[in-house]
């Protein structure tokens, strides 16, 4: 199957800009304006790619709590509703919903309900992303869970608590984190951004600045991802990472978002300069 090309979308990326007085452009706008030049299937990619805001709103709200992403796919009054009747996530995610809220039921039987609900729904998301068709997301999501491993099991081992507690999902890079007694988990060969992390969560005492530079990790990895992406849904996805962060950051701090926006702006204009070459 032959990948469609979205020349016309991409090309509108360049004419988003800041709002001098706003403190931030509006990433649900773009995401809005995006799915609906979609094709279907890259719609469900997208949709999926939104899905992790989802799991944050569905541990947040099924915790008590009255945090809510924005960015998630459904409202928070749909959360709720998820979360009393499951029929509108990937079936994946129903079923761990289904197995937390029957322990005994046929659900519980494929979905260890001995660990948090939280770490349960995310290890069904992710394993969801690594079968998606969509090359960018698949490698993408790879990256962002082992980078959230790695963030937990370094900041585990400074609190002295169990890294199998905080790590998600299964495999080598996970088995390593949890058994390695060494400084770089003896995965600095595996990993090309782990001095990177690990300067960031366990040298940085600063919160807003480790925040930052793990959020620059983030942001490197989805333009290297997407190096050779064009006018695809690849070059779409990783986009609209950037976007969530340039959002992120608007809103936490404005001077860093706009920082974020022109960094955005000009990989673009690089990679309109290299097409035309």
């Amino acid at each position: 199957m032959f990948a469609t090309n979205y020349y016309t979308l991409v090309a509108g990326f360049r004419e988003y800009a800041l709002d001098a007085d706003r403190k931030g452009f509006d990433a649900l706008e773009i995401r809005s304006e995006v799915m609906e030049n979609l094709e279907q299937q890259d719609r469900r990619a997208v949709e999926l790619l939104y899905g992790y805001y989802d799991c944050e709103n569905l541990s947040a709200a099924r915790a008590g709590r009255t945090a809510h992403n924005a960015l998630g796919n459904l409202s928070r009054e749909e959360i709720e509703a998820e979360l009393q009747n499951p029929s509108r996530l990937p079936e994946a995610l129903q079923q761990v919903i289904r197995a937390y809220a029957d322990p005994e039921g046929e659900d519980a039987e494929q979905v260890d309900t001995t660990q948090r609900f939280e770490k349960s729904l995310f290890s069904a998301y992710y394993a969801l992303a690594a079968k998606s068709s969509c090359r960018f997301l698949k490698e993408w999501s790879a990256f962002d869970r082992n980078l959230r491993n790695v963030s937990a099991a370094i900041s585990a081992r400074e609190l002295n608590r169990p890294i199998e507690e905080v790590t998600v999902g299964e495999g080598e890079i996970v088995e390593q984190l949890q058994k390695s007694s060494a400084s770089d988990f003896g995965l600095r060969g595996e990993l090309q951004y782990l001095d990177a992390a690990i300067a960031a969560i366990a040298d940085e005492q600063n919160l807003v600045e480790k925040e930052h530079k793990i959020d620059l990790i983030r942001w490197n990895e989805a333009s290297e991802l997407s190096s050779f992406d064009y006018f695809d849904i690849n070059a779409v996805i990783a986009y609209l990472v950037r976007v969530n962060l340039v959002a992120r950051w608007s809103m936490l701090d404005p001077q860093r978002g706009r920082e974020m926006f022109d960094r955005l702006m000009a990989e673009l204009d690089g990679k309109d300069m290299i097409n035309k070459q």
